[in-house]
């Protein structure tokens, strides 16, 4: 990438928050990935911690200054990449709740190429994990080590479980291989496929009840009619909870109604319209 891009972004960074739109878009041909030069310059920045991104316009990042954002108390700390790997392996593990070193590393990105070049991320991430304080244990059918911070081997049994619609998106499903692991569900994001080549839906909500993954939803809206298009039951015995987080998800976007027009395995389809009454 020219280093006449970076000169570019880095002046109109001086002027003010931009998006990539405001030095020339974000895309330099058709297509979800096809970056322009700008829009890589900006990502490249954000990555390294030189710019941050502070809201979202229409889907598009704002990036600004991190001396406009950023309190200049913690603005000033001097960290070491030492102390950075330190903490955020401690974060991702206590909200994984348990990891392989993988699952903990894809957490913050910790290994990309982008955090710089000179940093030998491996080495980073090993000595952080060792020094971390979590405890190493194996965990039936993976085929790697986990970690578990003490805190939640010594936290007791779980309590009742949210039931709920994730979003695509939602960090417990978004790393594709844990979640098929954690929760034996091969889940993708379809929304970047051809409608042709769909299995599930353009926004598959997987629905999480009882601490598994019992089912998904390819939501809509209809006026005032939250619109399951395609509804997949996993677990039969999760109906009444399938049930209840269509009707909380028709309130999130103030429907009053519910319809579903397919369902899988069909004879559920009737029992769901019976339960939503």
């Amino acid at each position: 990438m020219k280093t006449d891009v970076f000169d570019e972004v880095r002046a109109r960074l001086n002027d003010g928050p931009i998006t990539a739109s405001d030095v020339g878009g974000a895309r330099q041909a058709a297509g979800w990935w096809n970056w322009s030069d700008a829009k890589r310059a900006l990502e490249v920045l954000y990555g390294r911690g030189e710019v941050v991104c502070t809201m979202r316009r229409n889907w598009k990042r704002v990036y600004d200054l991190p001396e406009r954002v950023i309190p200049p108390e913690l603005l000033a700390q001097q960290l070491t990449p030492e102390d950075c790997y330190r903490a955020l392996v401690q974060i991702a593990a206590e909200a994984l709740g348990i990891g392989t070193r993988r699952d903990i590393a894809n957490y913050f990105y910790l290994l990309p190429l982008y955090l710089g070049r000179t940093l030998d991320r491996a080495r980073l991430l090993d000595d952080a994990l060792a020094e971390s304080g979590l405890v190493q244990i194996d965990v039936e059918g993976w085929s790697e080590a986990a970690f578990v911070d003490p805190a939640t081997l010594n936290a007791g049994p779980p309590g009742e479980s949210r039931t709920t619609l994730l979003s695509p998106f939602d960090s417990l499903v978004w790393d594709r291989a844990r979640t098929q692991r954690m929760f034996d569900y091969r889940f993708s994001l379809e929304a970047y496929k051809p409608k042709a080549q769909r299995i599930h839906g353009y926004f598959t909500m997987p629905l999480l009840s009882g601490g598994r993954i019992a089912g998904h939803v390819d939501p809509a809206r209809d006026g005032r009619t939250f619109v399951a298009r395609s509804l997949s039951l996993h677990d039969p015995t999760a109906l009444d909870a399938m049930a209840s987080a269509l009707r909380e998800a028709a309130a999130w976007v103030n429907c009053d109604d519910v319809r579903i027009e397919r369902a899988k395995p069909a004879r559920v389809l009737s029992e769901l319209r019976r339960a939503l009454r």
